[in-house]
């Protein structure tokens, strides 16, 4: 009966006797009147299974693939069909305006990208991802975007070639900013010591300050660096 009444007493003052060193003391212990996880009939794979959602991952996966499709080949189309109205309508921009808004709307696909990947339940920026990886592919499709891109613009769109030569550039160097980025974060995040001051490079905040200095400094390239009239 003393045995039961002491348990007793130790349950209700949320203390327990225990062995520490050598020694028999009365430490605390937590208290848990209410269970936090719930009873239930379910297996962990049946509660994986129903937070999985399956068919908005499907959706998201086939928008990707007509926004890679789709826009890329309606731009083509009309660069090879609709020729002249195109370059009169491109002759009112310059060569700069047109790389500067390739660019942005390159950036912007990378950035609902990235930002999809860091906030994964936030479905907003996987809509941004979507919208602007379809705006790119049609810019791209427009300008006739490939490795020797010049050749083909200059074929479709003779002395008016510099305007889907600019696009490109701005397409280009959007994507030569995310790899540069990509090979200096995972440089900093192996050079640099967890308890180094510098350290603090490899936050989030200063993550994004980084991306967004490398494109800059990309697209200024670009822009005033020569290539425009390089190609």
């Amino acid at each position: 009966m003393a045995s039961e009444a002491n348990m007793a007493d130790e349950t209700n003052n949320n203390e327990a006797t225990e062995l520490v060193g050598d020694h028999v003391e009365t430490v605390d212990v937590s208290k848990h009147p209410d269970p936090s996880i719930p009873v239930t009939d379910l297996s962990l794979a049946d509660i994986e299974r129903r937070q999985s959602h399956p068919v908005p991952w499907a959706v998201f996966i086939v928008a990707v693939l007509a926004a890679i499709i789709a826009p890329y080949w309606l731009g083509r189309s009309l660069a090879v069909g609709h020729t002249q109205w195109l370059i009169t309508h491109l002759n009112l921009f310059t060569p700069r305006g047109v790389a500067f808004v390739s660019w942005t709307v390159t950036l912007t696909t990378f950035t609902g990208l990235g930002l999809a990947v860091v906030e994964s339940r936030n479905w907003l920026w996987r809509i941004v991802f979507v919208v602007g990886l379809a705006a790119e592919q049609f810019i791209a499709g427009l300008s006739l975007l490939k490795l020797n891109f010049w050749y083909s613009t200059y074929v479709v769109y003779g002395d008016s070639a510099r305007l889907p030569n600019a696009a490109n550039l701005g397409i280009i160097a959007a994507g030569v900013g995310v790899a540069v980025y990509a090979v200096v974060w995972v440089g900093l995040l192996i050079l640099i010591k967890k308890g180094s001051p510098l350290n603090v490079l490899t936050r989030s905040w200063a993550s994004f300050i980084l991306f967004f200095a490398i494109e800059t400094a990309a697209l200024l390239i670009v822009l005033f660096g020569g290539l425009l009239t390089a190609v």
